[in-house]
């Protein structure tokens, strides 16, 4: 998953930023699983919950190809400058110092934001896969196109609509491209992925069932429902993954908070095909005026100071087992938001009573961000705990982490 690196942009883009990385993990939090059943539930053998979990984890394909529909509704605010997701999160553009963005200075293709986007509203994907080391994902939109390319070490990224690109290679030893220490490559957006870090940990802690059959990208799929239960601090109603019937891949991952109404993510394969993709689909060259960003070294990259290396369920409860799950980091904005007020900005400071709720505890005051699903808390001192847990869960793992100290 894309990790959240802290920035330091003008000081007005300084004070919507935390906000908006927020919406830039939510986008990430199941990676980008298809969803959506059509009608016409098929009449298929009765199948176990334990084996269904088990004919997941023993599924194997790794040839596909396919269009995905990718819908969230966090009910993020709109905020001043942005469409809420891209900047903030693992770049952003970048601010005009008047509130908003200007997206010709310095293009970046870089994973981090165009992923973030993903975090509201309806997109359209074309995914391909061929084995671990190559897979592709476009995003579609109404006059441009941005694709995410792993072949082999290497993972480019280009955006049409600004003609810019960005290359990373892994180093020598560390597996493919799509593993490497930071942006999200491609597999982020497998089913398979994100299902089977749900399911590895499953425990006492968790209710997994078959509730019935499915049709998904025209295939018949079972449904497995995984829910928290007890007490807990968890904003998810539960989990439901339309399982191929055949298979055994995921097709479906759908996410129902506490809160009710529509999903807060859902994600389908409209079209699905095993068959082995053209090789054509796992070669990229920029266009010779494209502006090219090359990612620093690995052994160059400064260490991480957001949630690295936490998976996008990890954020979302983490396995199946540890429900609570929350991810703390260093924001770099000591006397922030988390503080109380902003530092004289009237609009800054509606804006701030208007979408988050002041709390105080064992460590201190902050502000509580809020969405249907993901939660933020902001202290005074600059740190951040997010997670898939309620208000009160993350005044919590915030006193529970400064009384470990």
């Amino acid at each position: 998953m894309a990790q959240i690196q802290p920035r330091k942009p003008r000081r007005r883009a300084v004070r919507y930023g935390v906000p908006v990385a927020v919406a830039g993990v939510a986008a990430a939090t199941v990676g980008l699983v298809p969803a959506l059943a059509s009608t016409g539930d098929p009449d298929l053998p009765k199948i176990t919950a334990e084996d269904l979990v088990a004919k997941v984890a023993a599924s194997d394909v790794d040839q596909l190809s396919g269009t995905v529909r990718v819908k969230t509704d966090l009910g993020l605010p709109s905020l001043p400058g942005g469409s809420g997701g891209s900047g903030g999160f693992g770049g952003g553009a970048h601010g005009s110092g008047d509130g908003t963005e200007d997206r010709t200075e310095q293009p970046d293709a870089a994973p981090g934001k165009k992923l973030a986007e993903l975090a509201s509203g309806e997109h359209l994907l074309r995914f391909a896969a061929d084995g671990p080391d190559r897979q592709r994902v476009s995003i579609m939109e109404d006059a441009a196109e941005y694709s995410l390319v792993h072949s082999g070490r290497d993972l480019w990224a280009y955006d049409s609509g600004s003609n810019a690109a960005w290359h990373a290679e892994a180093p020598e030893g560390a597996g493919p491209a799509g593993k490497h220490d930071g942006p999200a490559g491609p597999d982020a957006v497998t089913p398979q992925k994100a299902a089977k870090q749900l399911l590895k940990n499953l425990d006492s802690s968790t209710s997994v069932a078959v509730d019935g059959t499915a049709k998904v990208a025209g295939r018949d799929a079972y449904q497995l429902v995984v829910k928290p239960k007890g007490a807990n601090d968890s904003t998810i109603e539960s989990v439901r993954i339309a399982v191929d019937a055949d298979k055994g891949l995921p097709l479906r991952f759908t996410v129902d908070p506490k809160k009710g109404g529509d999903p807060a993510i859902d994600v389908a394969y409209t079209k699905v095909d095993f068959g082995k993709p053209d090789a054509s689909s796992f070669t990229f060259r920029p266009p010779k005026d494209a502006k090219v960003t090359e990612a620093k070294p690995h052994g160059d990259r400064p260490a991480p100071k957001g949630p690295g290396g936490l998976s996008g369920l990890e954020l979302l409860g983490g396995s199946a087992g540890d429900w609570g799950k929350v991810a703390t980091f260093d924001s770099g904005m000591p006397g922030g938001p988390g503080g109380g007020k902003s530092g004289g900005d009237e609009r800054a400071d509606e804006l701030l009573d208007n979408f988050t709720d002041k709390v105080k505890g064992d460590f201190g005051t902050g502000r509580v961000f809020s969405t249907r699903l993901v939660n933020a808390l902001m202290t005074e001192d600059g740190q951040v705990y997010v997670g898939a847990v309620t208000k009160e869960g993350l005044v919590k793992a915030a006193d529970e982490h400064v009384g470990a100290e």
